[in-house]
């Protein structure tokens, strides 16, 4: 799991940065590691931060994505079958 999340740091992170000095890349570096644990969700952590899981905070954030999928799934049908078309609208062929 370290060496995953190396990898993502330095390519979608540091190398898309000028490193020219050492303190550059220890502000880069630490920029990203408080942004991975703080703000970024994790779909394994059921979409929650690393910090959530660690402090035991916003436990209910699986259960508001699963509520929000099942909302988004019902709107979407609901617009589908709104929605009508020439080949539908047509009388039936004899």
């Amino acid at each position: 799991m370290i060496e995953a999340f190396f990898r993502v740091a330095k390519h979608n992170w540091l190398f898309l940065n000028d490193l020219d000095t050492v303190a550059t890349v220890r502000r880069l570096v630490a920029f990203y590691i408080t942004e991975h644990n703080s703000r970024l969700p994790h779909s394994a952590l059921g979409g929650r931060t690393p910090d959530e899981v660690y402090f035991d905070r916003a436990t209910d954030v699986p259960e508001e994505l699963a509520a929000g999928r099942l909302a988004a799934r019902a709107a979407r049908l609901e617009a589908n079958r709104a929605r009508h078309c020439e080949a539908c609208a047509a009388p039936p062929c004899p």
